[in-house]
């Protein structure tokens, strides 16, 4: 497949990269520094934009057969930039008639799992609590995924770690896996390149977790 990468050096994106060139795809990954994509391949093309408008993103977008994004706040203080860029990729999306959109959200964002027990939803309070603006932000994102033309799949994971892929994970479309409290990132890349044509996903937001 012909696969854009936006937000190609953070830390789910610069995974959706690599695990992607592995599999075979051809992939263009659209970042503001291409400095620091480590990254590196024949099927890569690398596309330097820094997202303020989708003129310019049309032709890193047109043709492919999907568009996965990691775009998101790395801090409290960058909340507002998931749904500002995502804006600007859904205008190039529409603009070119490219359809399928997988994108990164967060646990809270849907609906807690059946059955979830007392600690867990403490927690979540506690979390979401801390995180008001930036979750705040993801579903102002969320919002504009539902109001767009695209095949659009939210992928929601809880807590983020730094660890080797292992492909075993659980995952509830419409929902979130109960007591799932961790997952690797190198497995949210694995899981969102796995829904690319998993058409149960589409229009769906998908808890993924261990």
């Amino acid at each position: 497949m012909n696969l854009t990468v936006f937000g190609a050096t953070g830390g789910i994106g610069r995974r959706l990269v690599r695990q992607a060139l592995d599999a075979g795809h051809r992939v263009t990954a659209v970042v503001r520094d291409p400095a620091r994509l480590e990254v590196t391949g024949g099927a890569l093309e690398v596309v330097r934009a820094d997202l303020t408008d989708p003129e310019p993103l049309r032709a890193a977008v047109a043709g492919r057969d999907a568009v996965l994004s990691g775009l998101g706040a790395r801090a409290r203080k960058d909340a507002g930039v998931a749904s500002r860029l995502t804006r600007t990729v859904l205008g190039a999306m529409e603009a070119e008639g490219v359809r399928r959109l997988l994108v990164v959200s967060a646990a809270p964002v849907g609906p807690a799992a059946e059955g979830e027990g007392a600690l867990d939803r403490a927690m979540l309070r506690v979390v979401s609590a801390v995180l008001r603006d930036v979750y705040a932000d993801l579903r102002a994102m969320e919002a504009e995924l539902a109001r767009s033309s695209t095949d659009w799949t939210s992928v929601r994971p809880p807590r983020l770690q730094d660890k080797p892929l292992t492909g075993r994970y659980r995952t509830v479309v419409g929902g979130f896996p109960r007591a799932g409290r961790f997952i690797a990132r190198a497995d949210v890349a694995h899981a969102m390149l796995s829904m690319i044509d998993d058409g149960a996903t589409v229009k769906q937001g998908v808890g993924v977790a261990y």
